[in-house]
């Protein structure tokens, strides 16, 4: 390899690093905000849902400004193999990021539905849904490291926990339903505690999708086996 080559070589590597830095500080957004649309829940604290809302446009642009960098490393350096399998999976990536902030900013907005006229009692399966919660948060925050280390084992697991979340999520719900037909003076903030739910089961979905992409970027698999395990 002549000086050219290693030059152009180091500046690709420089590109993908720069790249790779980009999505992982995306991701620490994305994470700030599901822990920080979760303590506005359980709290009834909902001064800080500007503050979600605010964050998700930044992600937003987070979201632009990498799938720009990775149409604009394609054309530079047509890139091929794992490479170009990286890039591939960083768009799809960046956009489970987003989604996993837009279910972050509907639960910042359900809960100033719930608390709006201040703090309230909650029905008795809020503890189940905080758990819901921390698990999905956890998937994310598990989905970012391995991301990070390009882990395909760890991948796996995080496809298999979202599993968990998903049985737990169908628990809260038949709890609720009950609830709302033991006393309908609940029904409209358990329906409201239903949508949180089902946000907060899908920040699981997205999480278990990045890890997906994980495997595919490593593997070149779209449909590994752990995520077929996983749904028989």
């Amino acid at each position: 390899m002549n000086e050219f080559e290693k030059h152009v070589s180091r500046a690709f590597d420089d590109e993908l690093t720069t790249l790779r830095s980009h999505v992982l500080e995306m991701g620490g957004l994305v994470e700030a905000q599901c822990l920080a649309a979760t303590q506005a829940y359980t709290s009834g604290e909902i001064s800080t849902v500007s503050d979600i809302v605010e964050t998700d446009r930044k992600i937003d642009v987070f979201q632009t400004l990498i799938e720009d960098e990775c149409a604009q490393v394609i054309a530079k350096r047509q890139p091929a193999a794992t490479d170009l399998r990286l890039i591939l999976g960083v768009t799809k990536i960046v956009t489970d990021l987003e989604r996993i902030g837009d279910e972050a900013k509907r639960i910042a907005k359900g809960a100033r539905r719930i608390h709006g006229e201040g703090p309230k009692s909650l029905p008795p399966h809020t503890a189940d849904v905080r758990h819901i919660a921390k698990a999905a948060a956890d998937m994310v925050r598990r989905s970012l490291d391995t991301f990070s280390r390009l882990d395909t084992e760890e991948a796996r697991q995080i496809i298999r926990s979202d599993a968990e979340v998903d049985t737990e999520f169908k628990a809260v719900i038949r709890q609720l339903v009950t609830y709302m037909m033991e006393d309908p003076r609940t029904i409209t903030t358990s329906i409201d505690i239903i949508s949180i739910a089902r946000a907060i089961e899908r920040i699981g979905d997205h999480a278990k999708n990045i890890a997906e992409h994980i495997i595919y970027i490593v593997e070149g698999r779209n449909n590994p086996p752990a995520f077929k395990e996983s749904a028989s």
